[in-house]
């Protein structure tokens, strides 16, 4: 049975979105940051799972553009991270009614985390996971990220990402390859942003991800201004929560015990 969709209206657009578990009111919330192709359903049962041992509640959506959510104006502007981390993501947090949070983020999805925790953050940030994120661009991305491309126009991409997006599609594609691959996009980064962040870290990083090397886990551990974790998995690539579910699930419930244990309720 597909899961219940809801729909939150921010500056007049509507993004999908899907809520798991208790409401804010109870206390922490996880915030779910989809990856540059990922939305709502792409996640599929993980959000449910990770809500399930820690014992919180769960918000899922669908950046603008993404799975059932509003289109998105193309082409995405280089800064829509940033613009994602600064304005919607705090309009969504304050529309939902959340207070505190931990965000887990999964590679753009990540990124953002990062850059909304090196801002005035409106609500209690007890603690961030990202997985795969990236805060400097590398050839292995722009050649992964070239190749998705050939695949989108010749293979079956296309198909199985409308599973997920369904007419938004070609906006969710294009969108994510097409701002990658542009050329005013090679000098993004994040690092000066790092030690801004004064929220817990956990790092996840697959050692054969074709899309970024240890060396994003490396500045944001050497950079961060606040305790991090890390935990680097052989034998796994972009999706480490896919690929070794088990081993990572177990991580996520136990730092988020970690940084949520003894903390306020409201």
């Amino acid at each position: 049975m597909r899961p219940c969709i809801d729909y939150l209206e921010i500056d007049g657009q509507r993004l999908e979105y899907r809520w798991i578990g208790p409401g804010p009111n109870s206390g922490c919330t996880l915030v779910f940051l989809h990856e540059g192709l990922g939305s709502v359903s792409l996640w599929k049962d993980f959000p449910d799972e990770l809500a399930r041992v820690t014992g919180l509640g769960a918000l899922v959506y669908s950046r603008l553009g993404y799975g059932l959510s509003d289109p998105a104006p193309l082409p995405r502007p280089v800064s829509f991270m940033h613009d994602e981390a600064r304005e919607t993501l705090p309009a969504l947090l304050e529309a939902s009614g959340i207070r505190q949070a931990v965000l887990v983020g999964h590679s753009d999805g990540g990124s953002i985390a990062l850059i909304y925790a090196s801002g005035d953050c409106r609500v209690l940030l007890r603690g961030l996971i990202t997985e795969a994120p990236h805060v400097f661009v590398e050839p292995i991305s722009l050649e992964s990220i070239h190749a998705a491309a050939e695949a989108y126009e010749q293979g079956e991409l296309r198909r199985r990402l409308a599973h997920y997006h369904g007419d938004n599609v070609d906006c969710a594609f294009w969108g994510w390859n097409r701002v990658w691959l542009d050329p005013d996009f090679e000098s993004w980064n994040l690092e000066a942003l790092l030690p801004k962040i004064r929220t817990p870290l956990l790092v996840i990083q697959g050692r054969d991800d074709p899309y970024g090397t240890m060396a994003q886990v490396n500045s944001i551990t050497t950079n961060a201004g606040a305790p991090t974790e890390k935990l680097i998995l052989a034998d796994c690539g972009h999706a480490p929560h896919v690929e070794k579910r088990q081993v990572v699930l177990a991580a996520m419930r136990d730092f988020v015990n970690q940084v949520t244990e003894g903390g306020p309720d409201d």
